[in-house]
């Protein structure tokens, strides 16, 4: 496990168009995902010590998110091949068993993972009305692998925050996890 840490949010940055199939066996494409106020696209996965430390965060982040008229979706990445628990067949149990509420996409090709310059799980974009990319930050504190509660999630307050004015924070903690598993 490699960890890496998100860059610094490149701001007003467009979200890139993608045509991924879903957990449900549908293709969604980014217009499908497209939130009133905001969207927010993740890309996690099934086996990341990370991701698994704060998928009950995301997925009660996520539902607050939607009453705000942001809408959300996950994508995963890595190599199937060389890591066979982020298998699809694997990504639907992930799904079902923490109960997500948006939809969970498979990048086969890892193209759009490159195109939006993830490079770890979790990493979290969160973009405005206009997808202009306003968030690159973590969802919240990690002490030894376990969610530091305090307060609302990092994640929920500078989503909430691009809801109501088009703007995220200034000042944003990267997100950390483990690298993406590229083809080798």
């Amino acid at each position: 496990m490699a960890l890496t840490k998100t860059p610094i949010c490149d701001f007003g940055k467009k979200a890139e168009n993608f045509q991924l199939k879903s957990t449900e066996n549908k293709i969604i494409s980014l217009n499908d995902v497209k939130g009133e106020k905001g969207t927010l696209i993740m890309f996690i996965c099934n086996h990341c010590p990370y991701v698994k430390a704060v998928i009950e965060d995301i997925v009660n982040d996520c539902k607050t998110l939607d009453k705000e008229g942001i809408k959300s979706v996950a994508i995963m990445s890595n190599d199937t091949k060389n890591y066979p628990e982020d298998s699809f067949e694997n990504m639907n149990e992930f799904h079902k068993n923490n109960h997500f509420n948006f939809s969970y996409l498979i990048d086969e090709t890892q193209e759009i993972a490159k195109k939006y310059d993830a490079v770890c799980t979790p990493d979290f974009f969160g973009y405005n009305s206009n997808l202009e990319l306003q968030y690159r930050g973590r969802i919240r504190e990690l002490k030894d692998l376990k969610p530091v509660r305090s307060g609302e999630s990092d994640l929920l307050k500078a989503m909430k925050l691009v809801a109501q004015t088009g703007k995220g924070p200034e000042n944003q903690i990267p997100s950390m996890g483990c690298s993406i598993k590229w083809f080798k």
